[in-house]
């Protein structure tokens, strides 16, 4: 479910995050449903309430309505043809090499910038880099020519072709000329890997347009996470979202089943994590500021609903985007996500019955600023196995989630 509403203002973010885990209050813990949408001819709500229906709904902007929006000249980023120099940017500090390269020029294939790297073409202060290593402030990155995959053959889609085109149509949950949002499928990874066959990057190579442009991710969930996965179809869409996750305006929530009752009920966690890469694996850790490799990660959390005090649904807002960030912070607080195969870490805890052993974490909701005007906010469905322990506990999913009432900082 998806619509288009009014951009809301955005609040100061100067606050420093120190404390790890403290209350936040919930402007409408009193009730029982969720806020009004404000007086007549008012300000929407900052973050309306999760059900759809309790909302009414925006008429969709017309066609022409779009192409006025658009802007008289191309804003899209042309790709260098000659080797370039370019310094990193105070908005690009800590931002990865890889997606470095994504934000700078939209539109490169996932297979393309690891090429590039790879082979050493891309060099960081004259040195090799890998892509996933982290870009400081006021390092020069050498970028050689770039190129576009080149479009496919007109034609008709093989059967193949046609089987994934339908697959992502089921997993639509909106779209319109520029952007998708995706509901998918926990299992199903984002970007390819080691051994990697089928993900939503290679899937996206049947929805090629006419002049050969594939749609892009602007970011990214983790392999058994299921939920929303918003998707630029076209460059100029990928560059003002991806923006919009640098400059932290787009929204997120995730629900969660916890073992326990976190204490206090709804709180912020704010830790440094750090990468430690293995030879077959990659987990979070907790580190120290200052750690190499160590960055800032801020999570509020809130209590929605318990069964029994053994089991805790829980609402949570990143406003940082690390990976494994609410994984990670969850089990810090010693409440690991359940079926989380790298972060579970309560000894002897046994599975109730019933309950499947996959990771409890949907992507649930998610609000963004539209490149054309207006704002994106689609939610997306319990995926089945979540669904099926939501019965079986008693959980009721059309409950308020306090979760909206929680910091943008």
């Amino acid at each position: 479910m998806s619509r288009r509403i009014k951009r809301t203002n955005q609040e100061s973010r100067s606050r420093d995050e120190r404390k790890e885990s403290r209350p936040f209050k919930a402007r409408s813990a009193k009730k029982a449903g969720p806020r009004p949408g404000g007086k007549p001819g008012g300000k929407p709500p900052r973050f309306a309430g999760e059900r759809a229906e309790r909302r009414p709904p925006q008429a969709k902007l017309e066609k022409a309505e779009l192409q006025r929006a658009a802007p008289a000249k191309s804003v899209e980023p042309l790709l260098p043809t000659k080797v370039q120099t370019v310094a990193v940017t105070a908005d690009e500090n800590n931002m990865r090499v890889d997606r470095f390269l994504e934000a700078r020029f939209p539109g490169l294939s996932f297979s393309h910038i690891q090429r590039v790297v790879r082979k050493g073409e891309l060099r960081v202060d004259g040195k090799r880099v890998d892509s996933k290593d982290r870009l400081e402030e006021g390092q020069s990155v050498r970028i050689p020519p770039l190129k576009l995959d080149a479009p496919k053959v007109g034609g008709e889609l093989s059967e193949a072709a046609q089987k994934t085109l339908k697959a992502l149509k089921e997993m639509t949950i909106y779209e319109d000329d520029d952007v998708l949002v995706l509901n998918k499928p926990a299992g199903l990874a984002v970007q390819g890997g080691s051994g990697m066959t089928r993900h939503i990057d290679q899937m996206l190579e049947v929805m090629r347009d006419s002049k050969g442009q594939k749609p892009r991710l602007v970011h990214r969930i983790d392999r058994e996470t299921s939920g929303c996965l918003l998707i630029a179809k076209t460059r100029f869409a990928a560059s003002h979202l991806t923006g919009a996750f640098r400059s932290r305006s787009a929204r997120k929530v995730y629900w969660a089943l916890v073992p326990g009752l976190p204490k206090p009920k709804q709180g912020r966690i704010s830790t440094f994590l750090a990468k430690d890469e293995g030879e077959d694996d990659t987990i979070m850790r907790i580190a120290q500021h200052g750690d190499e490799g160590a960055s800032h990660a801020v999570t509020y959390y809130a209590v929605v609903e318990t069964a029994g005090n053994k089991l805790t649904w829980v609402s949570l807002k990143p406003v940082t985007g690390r990976t494994h960030q609410l994984r990670a912070h969850m089990a810090h607080i010693g409440h690991p996500i359940v079926g989380d195969p790298k972060y579970f870490n309560i000894e002897n805890w046994q599975l109730p019955g019933g309950l499947q052993n996959r990771l409890h974490l949907l992507a649930r909701r998610i609000v963004i600023p539209h490149p054309r005007g207006g704002v994106i906010d689609a939610t997306a469905p319990l995926p089945p196995h979540m669904q099926q322990s939501w019965n079986l506990l008693g959980l009721d999913a059309s409950r308020f989630d306090p979760i909206e009432n929680a910091p943008e900082e």
